[in-house]
């Protein structure tokens, strides 16, 4: 660092950044390198999009199983309480309401 001031002047030199492989790369390879990328990154989607339905799929099928098992043990509850013949009906009446419902 000089010890006299100098003005109006800047006294470093200008300075451009630092790029050890600036222009090595031809913007075609540039190009091919981004498109071979983003063809990872799709292909990586999809196969997580994949084995998330998978996931999805067994999620719902024990759902589906919990909620039969449940209304499964809430008949036998009401035919503790109740004659075989009235639970039975009762079921036929939800079955067909579920039917007209969905």
């Amino acid at each position: 660092m000089p010890i006299t001031r100098v003005n109006g002047k800047n006294w470093h030199g200008t300075r451009s950044a630092f790029r050890p492989n600036g222009g090595n790369v031809s913007y075609a390879q540039r190009m091919a390198k981004t498109k071979e990328v983003a063809d990872i990154k799709a292909k990586e989607k999809a196969m997580k999009d994949e084995k998330e339905e998978e996931r999805q799929v067994r999620i719902q099928a024990i759902k589906d199983k919990r909620a039969a098992k449940e209304e499964k043990e809430r008949f036998a509850k009401m035919e503790e309480r109740m004659h075989r013949k009235r639970v039975e009906r009762l079921k036929k009446k939800e079955k067909r309401n579920k039917l007209l419902n969905s």
